[in-house]
């Protein structure tokens, strides 16, 4: 959360990669219930249990491309935080600067 209250950026990402792995998870949760039905009424239960995998491999590399993205941003966030902080740092030094020249100009 940024000092102004809002959330952060990427605390909101975050949320909302959460959010969609989570429908994505219930959604293939569904269709294995769904899968389950069908086969127990023996109603082209081979062709539905291939799909159902197909559909559940579809998934699980979604879910694993995401992980890795969030990985990534997370490593582009720390660098990130890192040369805010170099910068805030040479901001407070310019200023330092500044008033010690204004000093010896007086």
């Amino acid at each position: 959360v940024m000092a102004t209250g809002t959330p952060d950026p990427q605390a909101r990402f975050g949320q909302s990669v959460k959010g969609l792995l989570t429908e994505k998870v219930n959604t293939c949760g569904t269709d294995v219930i769904a899968l389950t039905k069908q086969v127990l009424k023996g109603s082209r239960s081979s062709e539905l249990l291939g799909q159902a995998a197909r559909n559940m491999v579809l998934q699980e590399d979604a879910i694993l491309h995401s992980e890795d993205s969030l990985r990534k941003m997370a490593i582009i966030t720390t660098h990130l935080q890192y040369q805010q902080e170099a910068i805030q740092k040479n901001v407070e030094q310019s200023s330092d600067l500044q008033d010690q020249l204004n000093h010896l100009l007086k």
